[in-house]
């Protein structure tokens, strides 16, 4: 996981908890003209049960402000299927 806090993009609930949506840039040497970006969802408390889990780079742009659109676009419902799709 990054250590970087990354773009805040939300907040939302899952099962009971709070976690806290971010939008991180993920390196592609291959093609560094495009900017390719992940969730990563962190729990908003402290109590240990839960580590941050994130998405595959799931968002591809031609710039980060075009990202940042683009991940915008997720409604809350999306965001939480999303964290859910990262959880064991």
């Amino acid at each position: 996981m990054s250590s970087a806090p990354g773009f805040h993009l939300a907040t939302v609930a899952h099962d009971g908890r709070l976690w806290v949506v971010y939008l991180e840039t993920v390196d592609d040497p291959k093609r560094p003209d495009l900017c390719r970006a992940r969730l990563r969802f962190d729990p908003a408390d402290a109590s240990g049960d839960f580590a941050p889990t994130q998405t595959a780079a799931i968002i591809i742009e031609d710039s980060f402000d075009e990202a940042v659109a683009r991940a915008r676009t997720f409604d809350e419902q999306q965001l939480a299927g999303l964290l859910r799709s990262t959880l064991p």
